[in-house]
């Protein structure tokens, strides 16, 4: 907080004084709508205007544009086009009630021209300034007309756009033209990027963030780059003048550590030649503050240049003394090894549908980053304004920037279309605009090119700026290709599920283990592999999140989906679909997270995502959402035990067992603190789900360096004594970090069974039928692949990845399950109301069941938890009368190789011993018919 209020504190003085020359251009602009183009050659530039319009903002924050239709040319793909034509969407076609599904929707929506136009009066003060028109963040290009004299045009979707109005303009009333165009027209960067599209901060049109006209000097700094060398303790400070100025002119530096001391100032005369290049080396002292993630001190440093005749022109950079670099496969900060924990930003605010300028909404958003164990943000195919850099320097997070394309789905990179020459003006203008910042540790042209000549072409962009700027690393492209000239790679290779997976991937075809890492999968790179847009993993909507949407941009897909559950009557369920769901998202991001940190010698991860991204047909993959508020089925504290800086990790072989076995099980510690944690003890526990203690353990104390992959001494013990089935709990912990795993042990050996009674069977054939007829009990345990209805519901044990909409139904289209934990038949089987590491082996060998092709009234046992977009009722276990019987079904095949598989041997028992009970009365009745019609 102190380094957060110098900052503000000096940020302040800056702005104070500027004001002196500066003319704010802030609030009401005449505005007109330009849909036919007829603007230019009608020289509006030179005529009122007749509507208004509030800057900083967007035609959309003032309620400018046209409705949204089924017409509406939205800017993004829609891979699931159904909306347009399918039955079920027809009621969201109709006009004045349209609701789509891809995305948020805007109040408001226009693409196309549009006219802003102010009138300034210049003081006499001004008179030979040099005057530039500043305009912070404008979408898409403008052009600009100084009363009928035509200024010029820019595109940047970076960097502020600087219209140098030079020496010329005479004091009194003049009027500033403005045209907006957001339509992709001379560079196509790709609809999906996240610097134009809608799926994410939408296709506004306007000005945000700082608008002003200033004055300074003839002879004024035009830039100012500081190259930090923390092994020399200095500052290279590389100085742009006015090009052209003749004579000599007085360079003057002071700089300010992170507690405002002063450090000597350096006072130099030069004669500037035409290229007003300076150079000038700041020794920075003995005592230098480094910044990085634990600690980002921040330093401030004054330039200022100036004549004979006393005028003088200055900036105040903020910088940090700091080298971020790699060793051999890992990233070091300052020398030190570090492990890149990141997540990304698609550009998501959903009250005005563009990014903050200011600094404090983006320190908010980065201290929950923070909060949950990231030191690191991936932006996506897009760049944040200066206020994110500022903001991730006082928080310390390490950013990869990208230069707002993603050059895919219509748009390629390297075939001599004009993106190529834009990639390197907008990565020169980012550079010289925020390149100063510590945060900016890495760039990259963008995400996930396409292409015929893009390796060729990245390679020779990635040779370009390694020669150029030496302050931060350069890699291909986000996603691929992996090429040895980068600093670094960034493949979605090391991740447990990959795009396409479905049921084949790690998660979904091995059971539950922590022994695998991604050692092979690196080994042929030599540099740092950071594993691209891990995760993806979602979770049920939260309904309760609507009422936030209070802006420009509406959650009717979310009032789709709660139609849709409403629909099948399970709308009271949505709370509990959204926390069952919740607890397995956050499970398989434990894997995908874990995995990263047990592999030696790795880079680090970037996950897709921390929060929720509301396009691409609503991916909720967050454990925040939209607004970057918790969803209440975990917080930071959960979540940053097994992501963080220092985490305990175990090589479990398996998660099940039976108490027969010898658990054994290699403990491991990756420790990317600050430091080496000297003489620190590794203890572990294992507790049942009493909290009670059955056994416990402590290694000798010793010193853990800097790295992963650390032995830190084997758990091994005996099952025996765990008598009953028992969910455990094994918890390690080191200083003031612990992590924790939960097992599954079974009895070896149960009790033969014996239905009595009860007919166990897979077929529901005449012995079936007639046993229900006597009045008998039957329990169906269908086997897999069985099923007549919902049999081709894909069904697996890990949430959703990404979304079934983008995916095109990539499987599971499942989110686990839903159950009673109390209920009587589950009393021999433990678990929670959600899914855990026990129902792996049932959502493997089991289907769903359509519940609404059985009976409505059907309440089942364990309920399947479906995509949201479809919201079907599902069952894995339910109960019925049948005849003058009783039934019961489970959609887990209970039978086939039993032996080999502990839980469905124990579930069978617990359901068994459910039926021979007094609590067994099914309450629904269904006939038989229905019944034999769910299996082929």
């Amino acid at each position: 907080m102190k380094r957060l209020f110098l900052y503000l504190t000096f940020m302040g003085v800056l702005r104070v004084l500027a004001q002196e020359q500066t003319i704010d251009l802030s609030g009401k602009w005449a505005f007109a709508i330009d849909s036919l183009d007829k603007g230019v050659a009608g020289k509006w530039y030179a005529k009122p205007l007749a509507d208004s319009v509030v800057l900083p903002g967007s035609m959309t924050t003032n309620g400018k544009g046209d409705e949204v239709t089924v017409h509406t040319p939205w800017t993004g793909s829609i891979e699931d086009s159904s909306w347009f034509f399918a039955p079920q969407y027809a009621a969201y076609r109709q006009p004045g009630a349209i609701k789509v599904p891809f995305w948020l929707q805007p109040v408001k929506y226009y693409k196309g021209a549009a006219w802003y136009r102010k009138e300034v009066i210049v003081p006499r003060s001004w008179k030979g300034k040099h005057i530039t028109l500043f305009m912070e963040r404008c979408h898409w290009k403008t052009t600009v007309w100084i009363d009928d004299h035509y200024i010029g045009s820019q595109n940047s979707l970076a960097t502020p756009h600087v219209y140098d109005l030079g020496a010329t303009l005479t004091s009194g009333k003049h009027t500033i033209a403005l045209r907006v165009d957001n339509r992709v027209q001379d560079v196509n960067p790709g609809e999906n990027a996240h610097s134009i599209t809608d799926h994410t901060q939408t296709n506004w049109n306007g000005v945000t963030g700082s608008l002003y006209l200033s004055a300074k000097p003839v002879v004024h700094l035009e830039d100012v780059q500081l190259f930090p060398d923390i092994d020399r303790k200095q500052v290279v400070a590389v100085v742009r003048v006015t090009k052209g100025t003749p004579g000599i002119v007085t360079l003057r530096c002071s700089s300010y550590s992170p507690d405002s001391t002063k450090l000597p100032a350096i006072s130099r005369k030069y004669s500037i030649a035409d290229s007003g290049k300076i150079t000038i080396t700041y020794p920075m002292g003995d005592n230098l503050l480094l910044w990085d993630e634990f600690y980002p001190q921040l330093y401030s440093m004054d330039v200022s240049v100036g004549t004979a005749s006393g005028e003088r022109d200055r900036k105040r950079i903020w910088f940090g003394m700091r080298r971020f670099s790699t060793s051999g496969t890992q990233f070091t900060i300052n020398g030190r090894v570090t492990f890149l924990r990141g997540t990304l930003d698609c550009a998501v605010w959903p009250l005005t549908g563009y990014p903050a300028t200011d600094v404090a909404s983006w320190i908010r958003v980065f201290s929950v980053c923070k909060s949950y164990g990231l030191n690191h943000i991936r932006f996506h195919s897009w760049c944040p304004p200066e206020a994110a850099f500022q903001a991730a320097d006082i928080v310390g997070l390490y950013l990869q920037i990208e230069c707002c394309a993603w050059a895919n789905e219509g748009a390629t990179i390297g075939d001599g279309l004009p993106l190529d020459q834009y990639i390197y003006d907008e990565s020169n203008r980012i550079v010289k605009a925020y390149g100063n910042h510590p945060s900016f540790c890495m760039m990259t042209y963008g995400n996930e090119p396409a292409g015929k000549h893009l390796t060729s072409y990245l390679t020779a962009f990635v040779k370009y700026w390694k020669e150029k700027d030496p302050r931060r690393l350069y890699t291909s492209a986000a996603g691929w290709p992996v090429i040895r000239e980068s600093d670094y790679n960034c493949t979605p290779d090391p991740r447990i599920q990959h795009w396409g997976d479905g049921l084949h991937s790690i998660i979904n075809s091995r059971p539950p283990q922590t022994a695998y890492d991604w050692d092979s999968i690196i080994a042929p790179w030599p540099q740092p592999t950071v594993s691209h847009e891990i995760g993806e993993w979602c979770v049920y909507p939260d309904f309760k999140e609507m009422d936030a949407y209070r802006g420009i941009l509406k959650p009717k897909n979310f009032e789709i989906f709660r139609e849709t559950l409403r629909q099948h009557g399970m709308d009271r369920l949505a709370d509990s679909f959204l926390l069952a769901s919740g607890k397995l998202q956050v499970l398989c991001y434990k894997a995908d997270i874990e995995a990263a940190l047990r592999t030696k010698g790795f880079g680090g991860f970037q996950l897709l995502g921390l929060s929720d991204f509301p396009g691409q047909g609503t991916a909720l993959v967050g454990v925040v959402n939209a607004f970057w508020k918790g969803k209440g089925y975990t917080d930071e504290r959960a979540f940053s035990r097994f992501c963080n800086a220092v985490v305990p990790l175990a090589r479990f072989p398996k998660m099940v067992y039976t108490n027969d076995e010898q658990l054994s099980v290699p403990l491991e510690v990756a420790n990317f603190g600050p430091t080496p944690l000297p003489n620190e003890a590794i203890l572990w526990k294992i507790t049942n789900d009493k909290g009670q203690i059955l056994f416990a353990g402590v290694f000798p104390a010793r010193d853990i360096p800097i790295g992963n992959g650390i032995r830190a001494g084997e758990i091994s013990v005996s099952l025996h004594q765990v008598r009953e089935a028992s969910r455990l709990t094994v918890q390690v912990s080191i200083a003031d970090h612990a992590n924790s795993w939960e097992i599954f042990v079974y009895p070896s050996s149960l009790p033969a069974p014996t239905p009595g009674d009860i007919l166990v069977t897979s077929k529901m054939d005449e012995q079936a039928i007639g046993v229900l007829d006597r009045g008998g009990k039957v329990l169906l345990t269908l086997e897999k692949g069985s099923l007549d209805k919902g049999g081709n519901i894909a069904m697996g044990f890990s949430s959703i990845f990404w979304n079934t909409a983008w995916t095109g139904g990539q499987p599971p289209v499942t989110l686990g399950i839903l159950c009673d934990p109390r209920h009587p038949a589950l009393q021999e089987f433990p678990t929670e109301y959600y899914s855990n590491v026990e129902w792996w082996d049932a959502m493997s060998h089991g289907s769903a069941i359509r519940l609404d092709s059985v009976s409505a009234g059907i309440e089942p046992i364990v309920r399947v938890i479906d995509d949201w977009v479809t919201a079907r009722p599902l069952g894995l276990v339910f109960e019925c009368s049948v005849g003058k019987g009783k039934l019961l079904v489970s959609g887990v095949d209970l039978l086939t190789d039993r032996q080999a598989r502990p839980e469905a041997r124990q579930l069978l028992l617990s359901l068994l011993k459910y039926m021979r009970g007094e609590a067994f009365r099914p309450e629904v009745r269904v006939d038989v018919e229905r019944i034999r019609g769910l299996v082929r």
